[in-house]
């Protein structure tokens, strides 16, 4: 994914991570996906970034946009090992 020098960070966070982690989730059709912030800030190359990481991660408009539920977040607050666990709201009407 190529940097959008138009895009707030926070916005090339989720787009990193709808790109790598939600899409491909979504056809493999998964019921859930669970994002780990540590992975996201290193393969952005981000420094000194997991605050931004995690808010991004967190805010009501990662879920919202991508039509996902966040059941979970797992770890330290703005924590490399804090996980963020979604599911997708399509399987959800489906059980």
């Amino acid at each position: 994914m190529q940097p959008d020098p138009e895009a707030s960070n926070a916005d090339q966070v989720r787009a990193f991570c709808r790109e790598r982690y939600v899409e491909p989730a979504r056809r493999r059709g998964d019921y859930s996906v669970t994002i780990r912030a540590g992975d996201v800030h290193k393969e952005l190359n981000f420094k000194n970034r997991l605050p931004l990481v995690c808010a991004a991660l967190g805010a009501a408009i990662f879920e919202q946009s991508l039509d996902m539920t966040r059941v979970a977040i797992y770890g330290p607050l703005n924590g490399s090992s804090t996980l963020f666990t979604f599911l997708f709201r399509e399987k959800i009407t489906a059980i």
